[in-house]
């Protein structure tokens, strides 16, 4: 596996000051998945966005790892609606 398409999880730690427990807790939640390369720990690029979102959830307003997940379950349900309300304000205007 090519390390191209992933982030170390150290790299992430120094950047954000963040215990690389943190990450280890959103693992166990089922929030991130982390890749083994080379007996290390790594992070897919296209997950860091909502990582970096997780990790102010973290620090600015002290949530752990399974209120992140009850947030994000929450965010993933409020776009499925408003795609749904989306689909259905397209079919009364036809």
């Amino acid at each position: 596996m090519s390390t191209e398409e992933f982030i170390a999880l150290a790299r992430l730690c120094e950047y954000h000051e963040t215990e690389l427990s943190f990450f280890k807790g959103l693992h166990s939640t089922g929030l991130i998945e982390i890749h083994t390369i080379e007996e290390a720990p790594y992070i897919h690029r296209d997950r860091v966005r909502d990582l970096e979102k997780m990790i102010r959830l973290h620090r600015e307003l002290d949530i752990n790892a399974e209120g992140i997940d009850t947030i994000f379950n929450l965010l993933h349900r409020i776009e499925e609606l408003q795609q749904e309300l989306d689909e259905l304000r397209g079919r009364i205007r036809l």
